[in-house]
């Protein structure tokens, strides 16, 4: 019992992560129908950004503000630079400009850091806590309670602000939303800042306990694609959910079968989404696949 309670909170954890990447795949999904596949590297950014700023001396709360900053920055840029000049490309043409992207983002992120995995200090130190017999990192609670956090901004953002609204109506019908005069190409800049902004939060929050490197945001960004894909792409809650599932069927995958295929477990996910439930678990029925 203890072991799989062991299992179920690791899972939790990593799960809580590609939940937060696929909300930012679902965010600029609705906005503006872009699959972004460099959303893994603005976990990768949050975390390495954190980890040298740190080591400059910069206050460590104040170096993972930085880092989102920057990480926010990078994605207007390559809203700005890369998907706004491509408006009315095909969906295959903006999924290999985001591949594109995110080749460049890791490449340029070896030359300014190195290829070396680091980690940060924990927030509340690394004494594990013991419940029910399964050993729980206290970093474990702030990756949870930060994901339930931003879930939460995200939420009250969208139903409670004019600019929410105005995503939602974007994300609706950006015919309509134009012609009732919402400025819907700054509303795909901002959903490409707000992922960007979660996704740096998630790599700050993580490293504690996984570490990070240049390379990580690849498989990050997979994981988080299967994640967005179980729960239905565009759909928040079911980002959500797709995410704690896939963490969890990981964890348990590599406890009882083994850790070899641990990796495995999200590409399986992938197939089996796009055999057996094309619209995933909260998905609509019409949804473009490519």
């Amino acid at each position: 019992m203890a072991e799989l309670l062991q299992f179920a909170f690791s899972g939790l954890t990593v799960g809580a992560v590609y939940a937060l990447v696929a909300l930012g795949f679902t965010l600029i999904y609705n906005a503006s129908g872009v699959i972004n596949f460099a959303q893994g590297e603005f976990v990768m950014l949050g975390g390495m950004t954190t980890v040298f700023l740190a080591a400059l001396g910069v206050p460590l709360p104040l170096a993972a503000v930085a880092a989102i900053a920057i990480a926010v920055l990078v994605g207007l840029l390559l809203w700005a630079l890369a998907i706004e000049p491509a408006r009315g490309a095909t969906p295959v043409t903006l999924i290999i400009i985001t591949i594109g992207a995110s080749i460049f983002l890791r490449g340029l992120a070896q030359i300014v850091f190195d290829k070396q995995f680091h980690s940060l200090p924990p927030i509340s130190g690394d004494t594990p806590l013991r419940i029910g017999g399964a050993a729980v990192l206290p970093q474990t609670f702030w990756v949870l309670g930060g994901g339930v956090t931003v879930v939460v901004l995200l939420w009250l953002f969208l139903e409670r602000t004019l600019l929410g609204k105005a995503v939602l109506a974007t994300a609706a019908n950006r015919l309509a939303a134009r012609l009732v005069g919402i400025d819907t190409a700054l509303v795909v800049g901002l959903s490409f800042g707000v992922s960007a902004a979660i996704g740096a939060f998630a790599g700050v929050l993580i490293t504690p306990i996984t570490l990070t490197s240049y390379d990580i945001g690849t498989l990050l960004a997979l994981k988080g694609f299967a994640a967005a894909m179980l729960g239905g792409m565009g759909n928040p809650v079911g980002a959500v959910v797709g995410g704690l599932l896939v963490g969890l069927i990981e964890a348990f995958g590599a406890g009882l079968i083994s850790s070899d295929y641990k990796d495995a477990f999200a590409f399986i996910v992938i197939l089996a989404v796009l055999f057996f439930m094309p619209a995933g678990l909260f998905g609509r029925r019409a949804v473009e696949r490519v």
